[in-house]
């Protein structure tokens, strides 16, 4: 079958710093046919998330580096036009990894097939019922362990991962303080949220006295998606025994030099903290049971999110910087 052309986004040369238009390029390009085993997917929304920025570069990562010339990577939903597999027809939806692009030819094993019977605004799949939702459904309560009547620390806490990684934790009786970038953030997490405090890193001053000042019997469960200085503060007020889900380190995904630290390293022998790297990825085979979960809390309305939704492909790399800029409010998305 023959096919238009579609446009997307592909990576020219490795980034240094924040992404520009002359290392990520926009293009016409021909759709390619879709052989077995693939699916050709009209794309209706496209995930922005920080992970993207460590795939545009060549270190060593828990996916392989996108190829010099290839369309960027990200997670997208959207309806199945052309299928190479049984089990999924023309006409279903489906959200998987696919790319910055209008259409997207991808394996049917990188799909998970949006149930016919879903009740849900179609993008939910790329944010709360996607890794938005799972990510942190997985991370606190199953790897992290985290239980009633402990301290968690979430950086990135008015972030699209850390503003339900909170409520999920006080839904479990846990006492949650966060970190965010401005009062206007710190608010909504306390007041909208239910978080017990949060803290303004920029305003501040000493994070180490700061934190200690929001959670003076210290901290339980750090969760981590900033890495850098907060991470440092974190590492001096937590509990013998406790434990630190690394999840992110957005503080350095830009950065153009070695990042040194953290420079608190020896609080994870002098503390005995469990220290645990986490991949959703690792757990999308019990997909259904997270979304089944957090589909329950969203009719019950017991989980808020924010989205940021920015409309045209022409607008997907300036949309994605906003990650870095703290120009966008919730989860970041781009609709096609």
């Amino acid at each position: 079958m023959s096919h238009e052309n579609k446009q997307q986004w592909i990576l020219a040369k490795r980034p240094e710093g924040m992404p520009d238009d002359s290392e990520v390029i926009l293009q016409d390009a021909p759709i390619p046919n879709t052989g077995a085993g693939m699916l050709l997917v009209k794309n209706h929304y496209i995930s922005l998330d920080p992970a993207i920025r460590g795939w545009m570069s060549d270190i060593p990562n828990y996916l392989p580096p996108i190829p010099i010339g290839d369309p960027v990577r990200a997670t997208v939903v959207g309806e199945v036009l052309e299928s190479g597999a049984d089990h999924i027809k023309p006409g279903d939806y489906v959200f998987g990894l696919g790319g910055w692009e209008t259409h997207s030819t991808i394996p049917v094993d990188f799909c998970t097939k949006v149930p016919e019977d879903n009740t849900f605004p179609l993008h939910y799949y790329v944010n709360i019922l996607g890794a938005v939702g799972l990510t942190p459904y997985f991370a606190i309560a199953d790897v992290g362990e985290a239980q009633a009547g402990q301290t968690m620390l979430m950086s990135a806490a008015a972030g699209a991962v850390g503003s339900v990684g909170g409520q999920i934790a006080k839904l479990m009786g846990l006492k949650v303080v966060g970190i965010a970038g401005t009062e206007e953030k710190c608010r909504w997490v306390v007041d909208e949220l239910g978080f017990d405090d949060c803290i303004n890193y920029r305003t501040a001053g000493d994070m180490e006295a700061a934190i200690r000042a929001a959670c003076p019997e210290g901290i339980d469960f750090y969760f981590d998606n900033v890495g850098g200085e907060i991470l440092d503060a974190a590492l001096l007020n937590m509990n013998k025994d406790s434990t630190l889900l690394f999840c992110g380190t957005i503080s350095t995904y830009n950065a153009t030099e070695p990042v040194p630290g953290p420079y608190n390293y020896w609080q994870i022998l002098a503390r005995t903290i469990t220290v645990k790297g986490y991949l959703v990825s690792d757990h999308y085979h019990r997909i259904e049971e997270g979304q089944a979960a957090l589909s329950k809390w969203l009719k019950t309305d017991q989980i808020k999110f924010r989205e940021h939704i920015n409309e045209g492909i022409e607008n997907c790399l300036d949309t994605y910087n906003l990650l870095f800029s703290g120009g966008n409010e919730g989860k970041l998305m781009l609709k096609l």
